[in-house]
Formats: structure tokens, C-alpha cells, sequence
């Protein structure tokens, strides 16, 4: 639709990825049709269809980064890379009737209440509106690429790009490569164009821990098996689950599981990093899970090679032809190329969000964001937030911390059923309660550690993380309590059509 035309729908879903695919299977499980999904893209998945850089694939594996009704799915490897993670989330989109629903290339400019009806009213950014009872923003928190505001960067005359908007069209091979970041996307691109490059150097500002990724391909046979024996794949899902609730664990408090981590990651450095002063540089001196941890076998031989050469100097400025560090030397390059990451922390930015009484989320958020369970806000009623604060996981699946959300969406959709009110808006005091839990929880965990990472602001608050395990989650999203919300009755004519 272009223009200024208005359509209407019970639910408008924001985005694609697996947090709107999942919202839309699980509408239309409970007999909810009248809604749309409104996708920026010209394809669903989200993060997995824009971050194609060399060597992307996921952490967590695949028998547990599945959603729980597709996961028979036949799988090449334990960890699977972003092409078929992508195929992945299009097959679901096809098998299950999602495609119908989704509108492409329908950027949401801004969601704004209107109270007197009880509606959402979004503007895309072609001009045309959209009025919704109901809104889900399942737009994520990996989706805005980070850009570090380093001086000089204007003037570099090389050819420059982020990780996550990766140009295949420059050909590596024989550049001299500078890489600033080493996170989760640089860990996997740096070894899979090392050999390529001519030279590349590695600007670390903060070593991060890393573990060993036991990563492989599996076999005929065991894909045969999986095939004739699809409670095979159920039985890896629950092991996989147990083995990240144990991990997890680490980061809150229990200090045996800490120690075991921190060994084991150890072990590692000491085995790949046979110089001793490189070790040192490479090893973090903060607590294990402050910062994500690293899955990688090829991570630290990588920074080893003779063409490769990690920088651990703070970096001054950019010029013309290189990067130049604290020590005062400069290191010429042809190429820069970013893995800083996300701005992870400015939660739906830059879609507007207008509440009750004029209220804009982003000033509301200003100090960092937080949300009932992590999806609902007071002052934005009917207004859902999947993927939103303290949602992320050290350890597991966000698929599964997602399901959980769009389960309790449908629960609240179901109850407008059957008792007809016009709108439901958490409580201040529910929010509140919530916050405060979230706010003394996290300061126990390692995600308060003192590092720098994306899981805090700036004022060192863990916005992203959630404190427990998934199965708390689980139990606590299980069931809507309503007696936490305000809910604002419809009239006659409203009960017959949320009826209908």
C-alpha cells in the first residue's frame, strides 16, 4: 500500500525474524487470523538475513535454537551457518501459512495510542497508517550495526564496512585488513579470511573469555537416524537445554560452575597461546560471563598465524591510510572493517513509540529500558515488546524465551475473548515490582562485572540479560496474571467485533 490510505487489523506484528514468525504461528494456532506482520525487508529473518559476513553460523545448536513446533527439522551440523539457519526460517514461513500475513518492505516510522478509540495508529515510511488493536514489536536487539565514533574516521580513504552489512563485492584477497572489535561476529569472520589477506591486524579493545566449540558436520547415518527417529531430535533438545541451564548458573552466583568455566576457558588459552606475554593481552581480567562468551576453536590459532597480529594498544584516530595507536604507530591498511557489535541498549530505535498521555517510549527508556516480564509497559497499554529487557540469554536459546512470550501474548488475546475489555496496561506498581527485582538480581550476576559490554549501559545497568534460567521464564510467563493490569472496558458494539 502506498500513500496515505489506512487499513485496520486486530494485531499489526513489527518484524520478521523469529520473534514475529513465532507470533504469527502461534496467532493463528489459537483461531487469530486478523493480523498482519509488517516487515522492513524484502524476506523474513531478521538479523539471520542481514548479518552474512564469512563464517556466520550460531552458537547455540541447532536442535535447541529451533522453534519447539519445527524442530524435526534435518539439520547439517551441530551448529548451523546463517544460510541454512535462513532456509530454516522461510520453510517455516512457507509450511505453516505465515506469508499471507507479512507485508515486505513496511517500515514502521511510528506506533502511536490513541486513546479515545483504544488503537494503535502506525505510520510505515511510505506515508501510508495502519490502525491495530494490538501491537508486537518483535524487531530484536541485534539489528542497529554499532559504528565507533573514532576521530578521523572521515578521513580514511581505503574502503571501509560493518560486519553485519558485509560487501561481498570487495574482494580481500592480497589486502592489508584492519578489524576493529573482537566479538561474536569478529571471532567468526577473522579465521575465515585470514588465509585470503595479505595481512590483517586484530584491534582488541577488551580480551574476551572463549570456550571450545564442538562443532561438526553430521554424518549420513546420523542424519538417517534422525529422520527414521524424530524423538532422537527431541532427546539432543532436552540434553542441549540442560547442559545451557547448567552454564548458565555460572553467571548468577554458583561460584563451583564459575570456576569450572573460567578453568576450562583457560585451558584453552594455554593450549593455543604458547607465548606468555600474548597470553596475558589475550586473557580477560574481569568475571567469566560479564562479557558474552566466545564459542571457537579457531579464534586464538587465528590471531597466531604470521600474517595476523593482535593489537591490544588503545586506538587514537583513523588517517588517511591506516589506524594509528597509543604507542604512536600507525599501521597501514587498505581495508577497515567493523565487529563492534549492535547498539543493543536502544531498544526499537528508531521507530517512535507515542503512549497514553503523549508519552514517548524512548524518553521513558532514556536511563535504560525495562518492561514487565520484559514485554509489557505501563503507559503503553495493548503495546507488546518481544526479545525486549532482560530477555537475552548468557546461556540457551532465545527462541525458547521467545515462544514463552508469544504464548502469553496469545493468553491475553484469549482473555479479550472471553471478558470483551477494550485495553489492557500493566500496573506502575507491577512494572515497578518487576524493575526492582531485575535491578537487585543483576547485581549479583557476572553481567555487572565492571567490563564493558553490551549487555549494560553506560551507567553499567544490565538492560539486556535475563537473571535466572529459561524453565524460570517458562513458569513465570506460564499464565497472564490479570489482576496486574488495568483494564479498560469496551463498549457494546467493541465486545461484539473482539468477539467476532
Amino acid at each position: 500500500m502506498v500513500g496515505t490510505g489506512t487499513s485496520s487489523c486486530r494485531v499489526a506484528v513489527i518484524g520478521a525474524g523469529f520473534g514475529g514468525l513465532g507470533m504469527a504461528y502461534y496467532l493463528k494456532q489459537a483461531g487469530i487470523d486478523d493480523f498482519v506482520v509488517l516487515e522492513k525487508g524484502d524476506e523474513v529473518g531478521g538479523t539471520w538475513r542481514e548479518n552474512t559476513y564469512p563464517g556466520a553460523a550460531c552458537d547455540i545448536p541447532s536442535h535447541l535454537y529451533s522453534f519447539s513446533f519445527e524442530n524435526h527439522y534435518p539439520w547439517s551440523s551441530r551448529y548451523a551457518p546463517q544460510p541454512e539457519i535462513l532456509g530454516y526460517m522461510k520453510h517455516c514461513a512457507d509450511k505453516y501459512g505465515l506469508r499471507s500475513h507479512i507485508r515486505f518492505g513496511a517500515e514502521v516510522a511510528e506506533a502511536r495510542y490513541e486513546e479515545a478509540s483504544g488503537h494503535w495508529i502506525l505510520t510505515l515510511a511510505d506515508g501510508s497508517t495502519l490502525r491495530a488493536g494490538h501491537v508486537v514489536s518483535a524487531v530484536g536487539q541485534l539489528h542497529r550495526p554499532a559504528t565507533p565514533d573514532i576521530p578521523g574516521l572521515g578521513r580514511f580513504e581505503g574502503h571501509r564496512f560493518h560486519s553485519a552489512r558485509w560487501d561481498h563485492e570487495h574482494d580481500l584477497s592480497g589486502r592489508r585488513v584492519a578489524v576493529i572489535g573482537t566479538g561474536a561476529s569478529a571471532i567468526q569472520f577473522v579465521p575465515a579470511i585470514a588465509d585470503r589477506v595479505a595481512q590483517m591486524y586484530v584491534f582488541q579493545r577488551s580480551p574476551g573469555w572463549v570456550i571450545p566449540k564442538f562443532e561438526r558436520v553430521f554424518s549420513g547415518f546420523e542424519q538417517w537416524l534422525f529422520r527414521k527417529f524424530p524423538i532422537l531430535h527431541d532427546i539432543d533438545r532436552f540434553r542441549i537445554r540442560m547442559i545451557t541451564e547448567t552454564l548458565a548458573r555460572a553467571y548468577s552466583g554458583n561460584r563451583f560452575i564459575e570456576r569450572l568455566v573460567t578453568w576450562l576457558s583457560k585451558a584453552q588459552f594455554r593450549t593455543q597461546v604458547r607465548d606468555p606475554a600474548m597470553r596475558k593481552k589475550l586473557t580477560p581480567d574481569y568475571p567469566i560471563g560479564c562479557k558474552r562468551i566466545l564459542l571457537t576453536r579457531d579464534w586464538l590459532p587465528t590471531l597466531m598465524r604470521p600474517n595476523v597480529e593482535p593489537v591490544t594498544d588503545g586506538i587514537t584516530e583513523i588517517t588517511a591510510h591506516g589506524v594509528r595507536t597509543e604507542d604512536g604507530q600507525e599501521r597501514q591498511v587498505d581495508t577497515l572493517i567493523f565487529g563492534t557489535g549492535f547498539a543493543a541498549t536502544q531498544f526499537l530505535t528508531p521507530m517512535r513509540v507515542v503512549g497514553r498521555d503523549g508519552r514517548d517510549l524512548h524518553e521513558d527508556w532514556r536511563r535504560g529500558a525495562a518492561a514487565y516480564l520484559g514485554m509489557e509497559v505501563s503507559g503503553y497499554p495493548n503495546f507488546h515488546v518481544l526479545y525486549g529487557p532482560n530477555t537475552n540469554l548468557g546461556s540457551g536459546s532465545i527462541i525458547y524465551m521467545l515462544e514463552c512470550q508469544q504464548r502469553y501474548i496469545v493468553q491475553l488475546l484469549q482473555d479479550q475473548n472471553a471478558r470483551g475489555w477494550r485495553a489492557a496496561e500493566i500496573s506502575e506498581q507491577a512494572e515497578q515490582a518487576w524493575i526492582e527485582e531485575m535491578r537487585h538480581r543483576s547485581a549479583t550476576t557476572s553481567f555487572e562485572g565492571g567490563c564493558r559490554s553490551w549487555y549494560v549501559t553506560a551507567d553499567g545497568v544490565n538492560t539486556n540479560n535475563w537473571t535466572g534460567l529459561m524453565r524460570e521464564y517458562r513458569d513465570r510467563t506460564a499464565k497472564p496474571l490479570m489482576t496486574a493490569y488495568r483494564l479498560t472496558p469496551a463498549v457494546a458494539d467493541e465486545r461484539r467485533q473482539v468477539a467476532a
